[in-house]
């Protein structure tokens, strides 16, 4: 039973209060995300992402927009590989700006030009190497090009803050 509902009669007075149990996956003050692979769906794991991820009730959200492969130059790589590090390295600085840790993403989304299984496989290292086992959900959309010409990768994320 989700909701229980008691009814208390007190001089009179009906009261109706609605119990609601505990959450099963974190209590109101633990700010950590649960991560949610269900055994009978595919595992995404070793792709680097997870297929759902709990953010908890009293959670603050905050947005990062997409971060590119440009260094603080504003310089792009010709090499995918390499725009992929540096805008992870730029989403771990957006990160630390807000004092969050990779541990609170709980959703990252992924833009890559011209998608092919090799470019999956650069993302894959990059997102393991910063988030280790606590994989946000992530979603890669493939497309024909980005806000500038030689841009090849961006990568935006939703954080809960402490």
């Amino acid at each position: 039973m989700s909701r229980a509902i008691k009814h208390l009669l007190i001089g009179g007075l009906i009261i109706m209060t609605i119990g609601i149990p505990a959450a099963a996956t974190a209590n109101e003050n633990d700010l950590t995300l649960t991560i949610v692979n269900p055994k009978n769906l595919y595992d995404p794991t070793p792709n680097g992402y997870s297929t759902a991820v709990i953010v908890p009730r009293q959670g603050r959200l905050a947005y990062i927009s997409g971060q590119g492969g440009q260094d603080s130059t504003g310089a792009l790589s010709p090499d995918f590989a390499v725009q992929v590090k540096q805008a992870y390295a730029n989403l771990h600085t957006a990160l630390d700006a807000l004092g969050a840790r990779p541990d609170q993403v709980a959703k990252l989304t992924v833009f890559v030009v011209d998608h092919d299984m090799a470019k999956l496989q650069v993302l894959t290292e990059n997102v393991k190497a910063m988030f280790g086992a606590a994989l946000p959900a992530q979603t890669l959309i493939p497309v024909p090009k980005l806000a500038i010409d030689p841009m090849l990768f961006e990568v935006e994320a939703v954080v809960v803050l402490d």
